[in-house]
């Protein structure tokens, strides 16, 4: 980051995004990878071409799990206020040693002819190509000690800044208090059932309570409300939308009797026409299962249910589907094609091509 905004681990997809928009005249050729058909497989990347720099979020949870720096010729690195890369000064083994002390023995991968350096929370890749005395470097030689043999003025390759002692099975932390902002966000949405179907929300949610005095004091707040079909709120005006973006919930009130009439629930699933207008709901909904010697048996649906999974706890739609088409205005077409609405049990369904669940409408 710089002085005005920073990528911080643990911060949410949404967040970064808005940054990238809010500068897009700095930073520019922003690709977003992701797995068409398995987004669930792969994490979900923000790729800064022009600064060498990888933004990896977990598929999940779409927090920051991992930031890498794969072009270090493209920026310059501080740490602890001083450089270790910059046009004037190259990110040698020496620098490396010099900017950030004494770590353990390092591992060399054959396969990628790569010399990993590991601090906690951070790793440097050598290239080592260019020796012909690499295969001396295999962990193994010597109890590892033939690792601190790296070849005087090798440079770095990569560089990743992670949570925890390994960069293989690091996580995303939870979302620190600098990336609250003021918002409130759902940890999980419960959606409460009566004999004959949904009956409300319960959200389990998080804000950033400020403390006596400095920032620095808050402590993050969770609490818990629950939304019932019914609920009130007086307004006059058509029906109308409460949208929670950060919750990943839209609440329709009727324009009469001003009550809660249905719930939206949405997933955020990167190939999606909304992607990125909500943050991801993590919801469970309690389902009647539709099966023999089954009787008053329930069964969750999550956020990352598959259609067919759900189908074969409901049974089939008696309907066909209802196919929505999005587009921002008639002469506009959507790239990401169309989406799938079944009805079920006071519920709506929309299924993305890739036989995930972009959003569930709940009736009462």
């Amino acid at each position: 980051g710089n002085e005005q905004w920073e990528f911080t681990l643990g911060m949410p997809l949404a967040q970064a995004v808005a940054i990238l928009q809010k500068h897009c005249r700095i930073i520019k050729n922003v690709q977003v990878l992701y797995s068409e058909q398995s987004p669930l497989s792969h994490d979900l990347i923000l790729n800064l071409t022009q600064d060498g720099i990888k933004l990896l979020f977990d598929a999940f949870n779409q927090r920051l799990k991992v930031i890498e720096v794969y072009d270090l010729t493209k920026v310059k690195l501080k740490y602890c206020g001083v450089h270790f890369n910059s046009q004037a000064i190259a990110p040698t083994i020496e620098q490396i040693d010099q900017s950030f002390g004494a770590t353990h023995p390092g591992v060399y991968n054959s396969a990628e002819q790569l010399f990993h350096l590991n601090f906690r929370g951070l790793s440097f890749s050598f290239q080592l190509d260019s020796w012909t005395e690499a295969p001396k470097y295999e962990p193994n030689f010597a109890h590892g000690l033939a690792s601190l043999q790296i070849p005087h003025g090798a440079t770095v390759k990569r560089m990743y800044i992670y949570s925890g002692n390994s960069l293989q099975d690091t996580k995303a932390p939870i979302m620190p208090l600098s990336c609250f902002l003021g918002n409130v966000y759902a940890e999980s949405v419960d959606v409460l059932r009566d004999g004959t179907g949904p009956a409300g929300l319960r959200l389990r949610l998080l804000a950033a309570g400020c403390g006596p005095g400095l920032l620095a004091d808050a402590k993050m707040r969770v609490f818990e409300r629950s939304v019932y079909f019914g609920d009130s709120f007086p307004s006059k005006c058509n029906d109308y939308f409460f949208n929670y973006f950060t919750l990943g919930v839209d609440i329709l009130f009727d324009a009469n009797t001003h009550k809660v009439k249905k719930f939206v629930l949405h997933t955020n699933y990167p190939g999606h026409y909304n992607f990125n207008i909500y943050h991801r709901c993590e919801f469970k909904i309690p389902l009647a299962i539709k099966k023999e010697n089954a009787d008053g048996q329930t069964e969750t649906c999550t956020t990352y249910s598959k259609w067919d999974n759900i189908q074969e706890l409901l049974g089939h739609p008696v309907e066909k589907p209802v196919v929505l088409h999005r587009s921002s205005s008639p002469n506009n077409t959507n790239p990401f094609g169309s989406t799938f609405c079944f009805g079920l049990q006071r519920m709506i369904f929309e299924v993305m091509q890739n036989n995930h669940i972009a959003s569930v409408t709940l009736y009462g």
